[in-house]
């Protein structure tokens, strides 16, 4: 079993920043691309940023400038830096991850994992 478990939402002010947290744990290969995608209320999920295993990343309009992902492989971790935080980047949180695990009759294969959501409210 894969587990992907988020940490480090909560409640700031505008203008204040967050350090999300996405540790990987379980049965696994290797790491693949990992990102954060948020989902207001009323709207659909959104990516917000991406990043690959090579560490290319890869970012929405909305948060260039303002958010920054990095990844640390030795720990199976992803973070979400976000800074010059808005009320309109209120929303659950949710880190993805495509990661290859070694499967019952011993081949490689990729999953899409996601995790529980945390959220994340900018509000004077």
């Amino acid at each position: 079993q894969v587990q992907l478990v988020e940490s480090g939402g909560g409640l700031v002010q505008p203008g204040g920043s967050l350090r999300l947290s996405c540790a990987a744990s379980g049965s696994i290969f290797s790491l693949n691309d990992m990102g954060w995608y948020r989902q207001a209320p009323g709207k659909q999920r959104e990516l917000v940023a991406l990043i690959t295993s090579g560490g290319t990343t890869n970012y929405a309009d909305s948060v260039k400038g303002r958010f920054t992902i990095s990844r640390d492989n030795a720990k199976k971790t992803v973070y979400l830096q976000m800074d010059s935080l808005k009320p309109e980047d209120t929303a659950v949180y949710y880190c993805n991850a495509d990661i290859s695990r070694r499967t019952y009759y011993g081949d490689v294969r990729r999953f899409d994992y996601w995790g529980q959501g945390t959220q994340v409210t900018v509000s004077s």
